[in-house]
């Protein structure tokens, strides 16, 4: 089941890295590292398994097929 798709995938993937890099740079740039890492996994994840569960719920779907 695909309901993410084209520019939105790469988005999601992209903030994902970037969350996750914040965690891995230090507590120079941001206090609560460990948080910003965590919540970059769900970006991630949504990216490369193409599937939201929020877009579900809300009957949004951005890939073609």
């Amino acid at each position: 089941m695909c309901n993410v798709g084209g520019i939105d995938r790469v988005l999601r993937i992209i903030v994902g890295l970037a969350l996750i890099a914040l965690a891995v740079a230090g507590d120079q740039i941001i206090g609560e590292k460990l948080v910003w890492g965590w919540i970059g996994i769900v970006p991630l994840a949504t990216g490369i398994f193409k599937f939201c569960p929020a877009y579900m719920l809300l009957g949004v779907k951005t890939c073609k097929s």
